[in-house]
């Protein structure tokens, strides 16, 4: 089971369990956090989606300030990553994965404090991709 919040293109987001993630697939299933035990998940297509982040809690760190910096003194063993997506938020982070033309890839966000644990980057959700 992992703990996903799943960012819509429209703004919209999900938060919920999933046991069926697969980034082969082109959709995952997922049951809303609050569901009564029993609810039928929703089957969401990652044409919908702008990008799926597995979390530590569903409940985040609201006062949180993020940071898209790398420490200096970390040593990283992926490569290194921006992403601009087309909404124009920018996430920065580490990837193994990434190659264009494929539908998706995961990024370890640089922010080590954060609540994201990885995150699902859906490609056509993206408007510029830099490695570095």
């Amino acid at each position: 089971m992992n703990k996903v919040v799943a960012h819509c293109h429209d703004g919209y987001v999900m938060k919920g369990i999933t046991n069926d993630f697969l980034p082969t697939k082109d959709r995952f299933h997922l049951v809303l956090a609050g569901s009564q035990p029993g609810t039928k998940p929703l089957e969401v297509p990652f044409s919908t989606l702008k990008a799926i982040f597995f979390v530590h809690d569903l409940e985040g760190k609201p006062e949180y300030r993020k940071s898209n910096a790398f420490d200096p003194d970390r040593l990283q063993a992926s490569k290194k990553i921006r992403i601009v997506f087309k909404d124009g938020e920018v996430m920065v982070g580490t990837t193994n994965g990434y190659q264009p033309g494929r539908p998706g890839f995961f990024v370890v966000p640089v922010d080590q404090g954060s609540n994201n644990e990885r995150c699902f980057v859906v490609s056509a959700a993206t408007k510029e991709i830099t490695l570095f």
